[in-house]
């Protein structure tokens, strides 16, 4: 059996010293998302040479359970399903998926609903893309142009577009988020799904109360035509996912689907372009491909040394306090949910940290007999919660730039992110919504 030892980490430690390091000093300097200006597949490599390096056993041993780790069938089958995501998500939008679905939006929303509306339009359509951040750069704009013409607090508007980003993005069935914490834990999309949103939705509904009540006296103006059949791709991956159907089935046929609207719909959309729509998917797909490789094989060994049974030792330390005795499902929950959150802390990326942790969490919820489903709906739900807020995060960094804002200001303006925090944190306290055995 192998030992638990903290040593094991050190690779992780200067992967997160690396990846935030590097964002840190690159702020310090002035550059626009610093934290991205070293990617993460980059920042790991050294890592990588450092576990294989403190591995015990032969050198070919060691590289061996790096490669199985990068070969894993969960690590896999995540790659394949962000391929055909990627894909589906630039055929739809390049067929003008995008643009017909937030103006079909804002063409039914009265004008004493607006800021509901747009934040229930961006959670429709991030849900629908699968990315909080493509989101952010199709909305937003025309959020900030509503805005100013209604006479809306910017602060306000851009926040709750945020919020209707990180929805989205912790329930997309096409979202890197779920794919890496369905994948890691073990279960069907659809499960997650249920579960997730039995948490998202009072938090959603608590948010559009409040955001009710901001909405006095606003007018919609400037709205493009769209052409209702371009949403059409949207709502069939989302209701085959739903459904149930095989997640890979779903963005297969999404993909097709899409192509042929553009085919038929667009006079100068043609099968070259439809191809190489799919490809530009596949390569927006690249790093977080080649990151889900690397951590898995990088994992895998810090698991063959006992450095993740050391991890889970620790996490579970600090649950006891407030997750009451040490065999209760709550402190497994509250353990999930802090490590996947102080991750996110430090690599201001929620699917890096879901890929990090996946290993963890997953590990105790066996241990504490966490549902698999709950366990990856709480990794996704904290991880986007810390997204949702962090001043030097990828969403809130575009948003603010986009609108000219600081990011510091906005942080306090993205309220449904506080709202799931708290409702989410409720949900463990007094076990709610009860897993089905």
């Amino acid at each position: 059996m192998t030992s638990k030892s903290p040593l094991a980490l050190l690779p992780l430690v200067l992967f997160l010293v690396l990846f935030v390091g590097s964002g840190l000093w690159y702020q310090s300097q002035g550059v626009d998302f610093a934290f991205y200006q070293i990617s993460a597949p980059v920042a790991i490599l050294p890592a990588i040479a450092l576990a294989i390096l403190f591995a015990k056993g032969s050198l070919n041993q060691r590289i061996e359970t790096f490669v199985k780790g990068v070969g894993d069938s969960t690590i896999t089958t995540m790659v394949l399903i962000y391929l055909l995501a990627g894909a589906f998500a630039s055929v739809a939008k390049a067929v003008g998926g995008v643009d017909a679905t937030v103006n079909f939006g804002l063409s039914i929303v009265p004008a004493s609903l607006l800021l509901p509306g747009l934040f229930v339009i961006t959670a429709f359509v991030a849900t629908s893309m699968g990315t909080s951040m493509g989101t952010i750069a199709a909305i937003a704009p025309i959020a900030i142009g509503v805005a100013e013409a209604a006479d809306l607090p910017l602060l306000l508007t851009v926040g709750t577009v945020i919020g209707g980003a990180m929805f989205g993005d912790n329930l997309s069935i096409i979202s890197d988020t779920t794919i890496a914490a369905t994948r890691t834990q073990g279960c069907d999309m659809r499960d997650k799904f249920r579960m997730n949103f039995k948490i998202a939705l009072p938090a959603a509904l608590v948010t559009l109360v409040w955001l009710y009540f901001q909405s006095s006296g606003a007018q919609i103006t400037d709205l493009q035509d769209y052409d209702l059949i371009k949403v059409l791709p949207y709502v069939m991956v989302l209701g085959l996912a739903v459904a149930g159907v095989n997640v890979m089935l779903v963005l297969f046929s999404g993909i097709v689907f899409a192509g042929i609207v553009g085919l038929t719909s667009l006079p100068e959309y043609s099968v070259a372009n439809w191809s190489a729509d799919i490809y530009a998917g596949y390569s927006g797909m690249q790093e977080i491909l080649i990151l889900s490789l690397l951590i898995g094989g990088l994992a895998a060994v810090m698991k063959s040394q006992g450095g993740l049974d050391w991890l889970v030792g620790m996490v579970e330390k600090v649950s006891r306090v407030f997750g009451g005795k040490a065999g209760s499902t709550r402190t497994g929950e509250l353990s999930i949910s802090l490590s996947v959150a102080l991750t996110n802390l430090c690599t201001a990326n929620n699917t890096v940290s879901i890929l990090i942790n996946g290993s963890v969490a997953k590990n105790l919820a066996e241990r504490y007999n966490v549902d698999p489903k709950r366990s990856a709906s709480l990794l996704d739900i904290f991880s986007c919660v810390v997204q949702g807020i962090l001043p030097y995060g990828a969403q809130i960094l575009l948003a603010s730039s986009l609108a000219g804002l600081s990011p510091l200001d906005l942080v306090a303006y993205v309220q449904y992110s506080w709202v799931l925090a708290l409702v989410a944190l409720l949900s463990i306290a007094f076990a709610w919504p009860k897993t089905a055995k």
